[in-house]
């Protein structure tokens, strides 16, 4: 199922049970900010983005070099070498991705990123050493960022795709049938939002965090809602604009966000995600923040 029916959608996955796959990644891979800049073509849709004197390359490599040793005391984590003539590589989920047996290469919208899919080095990790079979969807026309714009509920094998110009319906329809989902709710994002992952997470299957300013159709939020009660995160506008959306549960009993986010983060729904079972960690990402992502956009999901 892919629809816009939000009632339909919801009916369908109300009798999901959590038997798709595992609910989180059994490893991850980064992408180092080597040359970390202003790329101005992505910068033409995303809001979040800082002006260019902003951006400290030194600070944000730093900053990711951080984001590697926390994950890999969590989960093996492997970091590919960044390039310059990449300035947003250091946010490869858009563009690299994965399901059992496999791995989906998307298609970006704006050129510069486009150059992200060609990396042979990424493409043979997944196919000589980890033996995935291929999808590459990045030589059709349509826009899809892969799980920027597709946020999984990998437990359930349900997408919540966020429709913009990063995303079309065409290419969640691919993506859907990329990842092989049961079943997937297509809506608006708001005006000025770019990929769902930013006002959206799904947390091991358990609990999701959403940003409802962030999404045009206050039927999908209410959906949304509604599946993940009582474990749901409604953010505040403050936590909006500071990427608490922008989190990742790597495990059963953690989620990530960065320490921005997490100083945002309230009290109420701080204790909100510790009775869903979570513990929240952060590290701080100001510097790589300035790119217009946060911590969940650094991570590539193995599964």
């Amino acid at each position: 199922m892919i629809t816009r029916d939000t009632h339909a959608f919801l009916a369908f996955a109300r009798g999901c049970a959590t038997d798709f796959g595992p609910a989180t990644a059994r490893a991850a891979f980064l992408v180092a900010p080597d040359g970390f800049s202003l790329a101005e073509q992505s910068a033409q849709d995303n809001r979040y983005m800082a002006a260019a004197g902003a951006f400290d390359a030194a600070r944000a490599s730093q900053q990711h070099r951080e984001l590697h040793r926390a994950f890999s005391a969590a989960l093996p984590t492997v970091c590919f070498a960044g390039n310059p003539s990449t300035p947003d590589a250091l946010f490869p989920n858009n563009v690299f991705g994965t399901a059992a047996g496999r791995y989906v290469v998307g298609r970006m919208r704006h050129e510069v990123r486009q150059r992200e899919a060609e990396r042979e080095d990424i493409r043979a990790f997944f196919a000589g050493v980890l033996d995935y079979a291929e999808i590459d969807l990045s030589a059709q026309a349509h826009p899809c960022e892969l799980t920027g714009a597709l946020v999984i509920d990998r437990a359930r094998g349900l997408g919540y795709c966020g429709l913009s110009e990063r995303c079309d319906e065409e290419g969640a329809r691919l993506m859907h049938e990329a990842f092989g989902l049961r079943a997937t709710l297509l809506f608006e994002l708001a005006p000025g939002e770019y990929h769902t992952n930013v006002v959206l997470a799904v947390l091991a299957g358990r609990a999701a965090i959403v940003c409802p300013q962030g999404i045009a159709d206050p039927g999908a939020v209410e959906a949304i809602a509604a599946l993940y009660a009582p474990h749901v995160v409604r953010c505040a506008p403050a936590e909006h604009a500071a990427f608490v959306g922008n989190a990742i549960a790597l495990s059963p009993d953690r989620v990530w966000m960065s320490a921005q986010a997490g100083r945002a983060l309230t009290s109420e729904h701080r204790d909100l995600l510790r009775g869903a079972g979570f513990e929240v960690a952060t590290v701080e990402l100001d510097a790589i923040e300035a790119g217009g992502g946060s911590l969940r956009c650094c991570v590539g999901e193995i599964f």
